[in-house]
């Protein structure tokens, strides 16, 4: 019994196919953040001569248009306008920017989960509010390998900058001397080359933790084996029931075949094994039908069926087995087998003239 109750079994297509409708799926947010982290980097460096122009000028505009501005005319609307024209300027700088973390966070989830539509985790979830359930959850694994994620990106982070600034110690000599933009350059640079340091650690990280990710996906969706049986019997059905439906079925089937034997002209008999009954009515017939068939218990029953009816009974042992075997009940005999049936009717026909 305690088996049973151990997830040990793989989850099946439907559980999964579940999951997925409830949001379950397997994906690792370190992974969005560092693709999303890289290719704004990457976009940074391809535009950054554009970038830094643009700063520069920016700069050079609004820093003279303030000066000048404020002390002809320092009135607030005036120095709103200022605000709002540096701020639209910023917006034009940063819009590739922006559409790259866009598209690479779409481009990123599809990747990773697909197209998926979920409501199930936004319904209030009262759990959610118990404070036992929440104590859990701070304390649970889960949020202990959240915790060390997170000190582990800062001190990847914290390194690499750390390495980066000891490695460019007479770098920062130079800059103390150098003007404004000379200096925001080599800055920059530096600040470039630390992101793409760290975002490679990241993207190693984010591997890791996908591997993580899909361990736990796995494990939280395994089910019992009891689990997989009750599956099984809501998808295809309880197999008592199933039986039982069968053998009514079977049972009906029967009782519509024995019912059907007083129109039978004759059955050909092996004589024990096999019984076939067929009917054939001349000008409204194309050929005998097979009305009903059986083998042993079954071709007994038959044969009492045949002879409380008066229907004759023939015994011919080939042609009884290969109509037993190759034709299905309400089926017309094959053409093959037409003289050998034929030469049965007519000896039959021949009795119920010398009877009559």
């Amino acid at each position: 019994m305690a088996d049973s109750q151990e997830k040990t079994e793989k989850a099946t297509p439907k559980k999964r196919e579940d999951a997925r409708k409830k949001g379950q799926v397997l994906k690792s947010a370190e992974v969005n953040t560092a693709v999303m982290v890289l290719a704004l980097f990457a976009i940074i460096i391809a535009m950054s001569g554009n970038i830094v122009s643009s700063i520069q000028k920016m700069f050079n505009k609004y820093l003279t248009y303030a000066i000048i501005e404020s002390l002809a005319d320092p009135s607030e609307v005036r120095i709103h306008r200022l605000i709002t024209g540096a701020f639209g300027e910023i917006l034009i700088i940063a819009w590739p920017l922006l559409a790259v973390a866009v598209i690479t966070g779409v481009a990123i989830n599809l990747v990773q989960v697909g197209f998926l539509f979920s409501t199930e985790s936004i319904k209030p979830q009262f759990s959610r509010i118990n404070p036992m359930q929440g104590f859990k959850r701070i304390f649970s694994m889960r949020s202990v390998v959240e915790l060390l994620k997170s000190l582990l990106k800062i001190s990847i982070v914290g390194l690499v900058a750390y390495m980066e600034y000891t490695s460019n110690m007479k770098t920062f000599e130079t800059i103390m001397f150098s003007d404004l933009f000379t200096a925001a350059s080599k800055i920059f640079s530096m600040c470039i080359s630390v992101a793409l340091k760290a975002c490679v650690a990241l993207i190693a990280l984010g591997l890791a933790d996908y591997l993580y990710q899909w361990w736990e996906f796995e494990k939280n969706l395994k089910m019992t084996k009891q689990e997989i049986k009750d599956e099984y019997k809501m998808i295809e059905g309880d197999p008592k029931v199933k039986q039982a439906i069968k053998q009514k079925q079977r049972e009906m089937s029967m009782r519509r075949m024995m019912a059907a034997i007083p129109k039978a002209d004759v059955v050909i008999t092996n004589p024990t094994h096999y019984a076939v009954a067929l009917e054939y009515k001349d000008h409204e017939m194309e050929a005998p039908v097979v009305v009903a068939k059986g083998k042993d218990l079954v071709a007994r029953n038959i044969k009492r069926k045949a002879a409380e009816h008066g229907i004759p009974m023939v015994e011919n042992k080939p042609v009884a087995q290969a109509l037993y075997l190759g034709v299905e009940i309400g089926e017309k005999i094959p053409q093959e087998m037409f003289a050998a049936v034929a030469e049965i009717l007519a000896y039959v026909y021949n009795l119920k003239k010398k009877a009559g």
